[in-house]
């Protein structure tokens, strides 16, 4: 029923437009267009204003006919940089950039499966519940728009997000918290040539530090990572500052908390061993979710699967999504595959036949929930 040339099309069209995080105002308001004419009437929440953005939200009601649990199907319409003047290139069944910037497959080939299945469920009298649609904005700066979103206007019972890679047929239902971690070395200046004793390098204490941590893959639940340093001014200068910006995650809180001291107590070693200081502070950026194999959402998408001819794998993932968010609201919420691969790259590629089959997957859970 899907119909693959009217998906690669709007797939084109959309990925086409530009929509940077805190940017998306020319997406949103080419998608609630979109929305309108199928019939619906598709609303903005105020995130945008409090994430000084351009636009907000957009939540869609979709009136069912058949006395089940709602759902809430959603994708967000930012995407990363390189993303202005995206050129699409088809080549066979693969829709990839043309080499100078992100393809922009992350999320808007969420958004484009999301549409066609709308506009089957219409075409073909499908019988289903109530349907919440949700396209949010900056959700590759922290999710900040599900983080905002006015939550009072969601009553699903049951959240599928279209937001990951792998194969058509996996859901990530378990997913692990992140802290956010910025630190601040304090050193002294001097002249670095006339008196470098005098002074106390911030990036000496610094990468003292550094090369202490344990970094990257720490376990099969569990990484961590520096991610920018910034400090010094000039060559002939001791320098006295040093601002980091880094990141622990696990799918156990114990886990996390652990890392998370350890590299609290590795800048403060390093600072005490250079006779500096530091200032360390962490932030909850999004919670873990797990959920378990006997959960009902699991159960519609299983039957979903089946009914597709798809193997259904509950997979567990490292990366952070808007599907923590909707967990955290009491939602229960997995992140599927939409086949995306290379994602926030100048290789980013996506294939038509896995877009087709991703939307023929929604189809069918939308269909089996009870």
């Amino acid at each position: 029923m899907v119909n693959r040339t009217r998906l690669v099309d709007e797939f084109i069209e959309l990925v086409k437009i530009d929509s940077l995080s805190r940017k998306e105002r020319k997406m949103c308001d080419a998608l609630k267009q979109k929305l309108a004419a199928l019939g619906y009437s598709p609303a903005e929440d105020d995130a945008g204003e409090k994430i000084g953005g351009e636009c907000g939200n957009i939540i869609c009601n979709v009136k069912g006919s058949k006395a089940v649990p709602a759902v809430l199907i959603t994708a967000h319409m930012d995407t990363v940089v390189p993303g202005i003047g995206k050129k699409p290139v088809i080549d066979g069944d693969i829709i990839r950039s043309d080499g100078t910037t992100i393809l922009g497959g992350d999320d808007i080939s969420g958004v484009a499966v999301i549409l066609e299945a709308l506009k089957v469920l219409k075409e073909n009298n499908i019988q289903h519940g109530d349907i919440q649609i949700a396209f949010t904005i900056a959700e590759e700066i922290g999710l900040m728009g599900a983080k905002n979103m006015d939550f009072s206007k969601i009553y699903a019972k049951y959240g599928f997000i279209l937001d990951s890679d792998g194969k058509i047929g996996c859901a990530a239902v378990n997913a692990p918290s992140q802290n956010k971690i910025h630190a601040v070395i304090k050193g002294k200046t001097a002249h670095a040539g006339i008196e470098p004793e005098n002074g106390i390098s911030a990036i000496s204490i610094a990468a003292d530090a550094v090369s202490n941590m344990r970094l990257g893959r720490i376990d099969e639940e569990t990484t961590a990572n520096i991610g920018v340093i910034n400090g010094g001014s000039a060559t002939n200068i001791v320098c006295d500052r040093v601002e980091i910006e880094g990141e622990a995650r696990s799918r156990q809180q114990s886990k996390l908390e652990a890392q998370t001291i350890h590299m609290k107590e590795c800048f403060e070693k390093a600072a005490e061993k250079w006779n500096g200081q530091v200032e360390f502070n962490t932030q909850l950026e999004y919670p873990s979710f797990s959920i378990g194999k006997e959960a009902d959402i699991i159960k519609i998408l299983e039957a979903a699967a089946a009914k597709c001819g798809l193997d259904f794998e509950a997979i567990s993932t490292g990366g952070g999504s808007d599907t923590n968010i909707f967990n955290s609201k009491g939602i229960e919420s997995v992140d599927l595959s939409i086949g995306m691969t290379m994602v926030h790259s100048v290789n980013e590629q996506i294939s038509i036949t896995d877009m087709e089959k991703a939307a023929e997957f929604l189809i069918s859970i939308i269909e089996n929930v009870k």
